[in-house]
This record gives C-alpha cells, structure tokens and sequence, in this order.
C-alpha cells in the first residue's frame, strides 16, 4: 500500500521536516503548500499584478494558492493539519474542514494548549497528535501493523 500525504498548516517550525525523515523507507509520497511564507503572500501581486489595498492583495495570492491546496487535499490519502502555537491558522482550519468534508483520513496535529479551540476540527479527525514522531508512528503502524518501540 502506498499513501500519499498532504502536510498542511504552519509554516514556522520543521515539523514538515521532522515527519519526512521519519518516514524514510516507508511507501510514503509528501505534498504540500508553499511554504515560502514571502512567495506564499506575494504570489499573487508577483504573478498578476500589484495591488494598492491589502485585501486585494491578499485576496489574489490566496486564490492562487488555493489552486495548489485544493489539488494536494484531493488527491491526498491522509491529510495532516499542523496548528504552530505562535499565530492563529484560520487556513489550516479550512484545510482541516475540506479535507474532512471531502472524507479524507485526518490527523490534527498541536500541542495540548489548542484542544479546546480546537475541539470541533479534533472531532473530525482520525487521530489528534501532539508530537511529529506520533505522525510517523501512525503512517507505520497503517502501512505495515507496526507498533511503535
């Protein structure tokens, strides 16, 4: 069985990194967003144009990103929503929320301060980890019966 994995949410740690390399040797493909945070936010004025108010400035670059998060949560066997504790992540919120509406295997990733604001999308999920090794742990154990130890 191979899994393809889409790893969305916050882009400030190496978490992505962390899950990668702990997966070696597993039957395991990764997508994911820009993570450029300044490629991510200028995109859109780069590509199409400048904007002198911010909302349409914003506003393009998420379109165009949207392109790419739509493709990689669909065609994703499991998706996984990292929420960082230095900013709120509403878009991670709306990916955890399409990956669910579009029935994809969800695991929510975030320390134990973010499970109350969080309690609705951890409904959703498969599984609600708070550490990267526990995302691992749970590709190996769905790929080959593996316990983690």
């Amino acid at each position: 069985m191979t899994l393809k994995v889409y790893l969305s949410g916050e882009i400030h740690t190496d978490w992505r990194d962390q899950i990668i390399t702990g997966a070696q040797g597993l039957d395991v493909s990764f997508d994911g967003p820009v993570t450029d945070h300044a490629a991510s936010d200028d995109c859109g004025v780069e590509i199409l144009g400048a904007e002198p108010d911010k909302f349409w400035h914003d506003h393009k670059g998420a379109m165009i990103n949207a392109i790419r998060t739509r493709k990689g949560i669909a065609d994703a066997d499991v998706v996984v929503v990292r929420f960082g504790d230095q900013y709120k992540q509403w878009n991670a919120a709306f990916d955890a929320g399409q990956a669910a509406a579009l029935g994809k295997s969800l695991i929510v990733l975030h320390g134990p301060d973010h499970a109350h604001a969080l309690k609705e999308v951890d409904a959703a999920a498969l599984a609600v980890a708070q550490e990267p090794q526990q995302v691992v742990d749970i590709l190996r154990y769905v790929l080959t019966g593996t316990l983690p130890g």
